[in-house]
């Protein structure tokens, strides 16, 4: 039972209503307790933001770390104890703007563990700047005039750094971003999972977007699958978020590398 996961003397759950988070760390526990992984194996480390918070509310291992630096303290202890399960929870100022180079990085480092990013497109802690995802022309605190960058396309950068997993869901579709998380969960090495999800107190208020329901609904009307958006032009995909699975293949992660190393040496030294 996921409850036995839960801190439930920690709920109510620090996030504002309507916020996705606690969605996909139901997710995540469901898939967590599938396996029957103890709280013992599991390691879950965030950094600072919303999602950060997620640690707060697990009976597992965890670490809760400094902004940006998330998936740096989850190499550390996957390389410590390699037969630990670590989830790194992200979000997209945490992730890729405080945090990209250490994104990049863990992408082409290909260490074997599990990267949730969750994307609400603005830094929602802190009252709503823009951070590296927001789209262009929206309104945040920090660019109340329409915001003049482009925001990343996630997947498409971890995909570039080399990772060898790279998904993309939304709160809205919890039966897909279950089966995502799964997936990354099985696959051996660095497993990205971007999630795209509503932040009615401030990125849906800055662009009048309307409340948590019309936010929902606002994400699936602008949500289309990869094998759709195969099929669509540039100007189509403008302001949509494509679902599904980038990147899926086999590579040695980092531990194993590093591990053959070790082996060789040793082998070597006792001749």
């Amino acid at each position: 039972m996921i409850r036995d996961y839960l801190l439930e003397e920690k709920l109510p759950l620090f996030w504002c209503a309507g916020c996705g988070n606690g969605i996909v760390l139901q997710a995540l526990l469901r898939n967590i307790d599938r396996r029957g992984f103890t709280r013992e194996n599991t390691v879950i480390t965030t950094g600072i933001g919303c999602w950060g918070k997620a640690d707060d509310y697990v009976t597992t291992n965890s670490f809760h770390g400094t902004h940006g630096r998330a998936l740096p303290f989850s190499t550390g202890i996957k390389l410590a104890n390699p037969s630990l399960n670590v989830f790194t929870l992200m979000g997209d100022g945490d992730g890729i703007t405080i945090g990209g180079n250490h994104l990049i990085h863990a992408a082409r480092r290909n260490v074997d563990l599990v990267a949730i990013m969750v994307n609400n497109l603005n830094y929602g802690m802190t009252g709503g700047q823009y951070s590296g995802t927001t789209p262009k022309h929206a309104i945040t605190k920090t660019s109340p005039y329409g915001h003049v960058e482009n925001g990343f396309d996630v997947c498409r950068v971890v995909q570039a750094a080399g990772a060898p997993f790279v998904a993309r869901g939304t709160v809205f579709d919890v039966v897909q971003l279950d089966k995502l998380i799964s997936k990354a969960i099985d696959h051996k090495g660095f497993s990205f999972v971007e999630v795209i999800s509503p932040c009615p107190t401030h990125f849906g208020r800055s662009n009048k977007l309307g409340d948590a329901p019309k936010m929902m609904q606002w994400i699936k009307d602008n949500t289309v699958s990869r094998e759709k958006a195969a099929n669509m032009s540039a100007e189509e995909l403008r302001g949509k978020f494509v679902t599904g699975i980038f990147e899926e293949r086999e590579q040695e992660d980092y531990g194993t590398a590093y591990q053959k190393v070790i082996d060789r040496l040793r082998g070597e030294a006792a001749e």
